[in-house]
This record gives structure tokens, C-alpha cells and sequence, in this order.
């Protein structure tokens, strides 16, 4: 095992692929990245991976440069980073711009944006443990023409009787 240019531990070979150029159908390339072929053919329809066309065959053939680019855009996309942006980080490299100052702006953007998801499914949770809570002592009820669901209309209707666990 060698540290590869990526940071983690990699297979003598894998390592040796990336150093020249590969020849690689879409299954190949998958497999170097560890993803499934359609996640490849996703990002070679999104103009991410710019693959060759064999003339004998019409396969499509990637070199190192695609894996680099689809491990890229994995990571990215792991971070919570869009199609878009990951897009157009991509471009910005391309042009031999650093991409860097806007992965930091996106990336507080993007926290900001998750921590204020995190508070409001914390409150939803507890709104949901005080519904559940509460139905477990109300009966069940046959729309009538005044009510479609008891349970929903009335959850906040009075303190649940049991305790409910944050």
C-alpha cells in the first residue's frame, strides 16, 4: 500500500494508473472510484468527465484525468456540495483560477444553512414526540363531517400526560 495524491492509502497499481495516462471503459473507471457505472455515465452526460470515443467501437475511454475529476466531484458531493457548484469549481480549476475562496464562501453559506435545518427538525422532533405522546391516550375517531383526523386536530389540544424524552 502507497499514499496516494488523494491523502488516503491506495493499491502499488492504483497509484501507477494515475501517474500515466489510463485507458478505461465505464465499468474501469467505476471501479478505480469507487462508484456504481451509472454514477460515471451520470457525470459524463453532465459534461463533468470528457471521455473518448474508441472510432472501432464508440466505447467510451477515460484516462486519469477523469478519475481525478469523479473522485473530485464524489468528495465534493459528500461535503454537500450541488451539481452546480461542484461545476462550477471545476471550471474555475480549468481555467487555472484557484476555486478555493468560493468552497469557503459556499461551504459557510452551506453550514449555516444545515445548522438552521438542524434546529428546525429538533423542533419538529419534539413536536412529534408530543403528538405521539399525546395520541397514545386519544381513541380513534370516524370522520364525521366535523373532523377528518382527531389525532392531527387535536394533538395540541392539552399537555401530553406522559413525560416526552428530548
Amino acid at each position: 500500500m502507497a499514499p496516494s495524491i488523494f491523502g488516503h492509502t491506495t493499491h502499488t497499481h492504483a497509484l501507477k494508473d494515475l501517474r500515466g495516462p489510463l485507458d478505461m471503459k465505464v465499468k474501469e473507471l467505476a471501479t478505480a472510484a469507487g462508484v456504481n457505472p451509472d454514477t460515471v455515465r451520470f457525470y459524463t452526460r453532465e459534461g463533468l468527465l470528457k471521455p473518448t470515443r474508441n472510432p472501432d467501437n464508440n466505447y467510451q475511454h477515460y484516462d486519469a484525468e477523469d478519475l481525478r475529476r469523479l473522485r473530485f466531484a464524489r468528495k465534493a458531493r459528500q461535503l454537500g456540495f450541488s451539481l452546480p457548484e461542484v461545476r462550477q469549481i471545476l471550471d474555475q480549476a480549468d481555467d487555472h483560477h484557484s476555486p478555493c475562496p468560493m468552497v469557503r464562501d459556499v461551504f459557510q453559506q452551506r453550514l449555516a444553512d444545515v445548522e438552521r435545518e438542524i434546529v428546525e427538525l429538533q423542533q419538529l422532533r419534539k413536536r412529534m414526540k408530543t403528538a405521539l405522546a399525546a395520541w397514545q391516550d386519544m381513541p380513534d375517531g370516524t370522520p364525521d363531517g366535523h373532523t377528518i383526523c382527531r389525532l392531527i386536530e387535536h394533538w395540541d389540544d392539552k399537555a401530553p400526560t406522559k413525560q416526552v424524552e428530548e
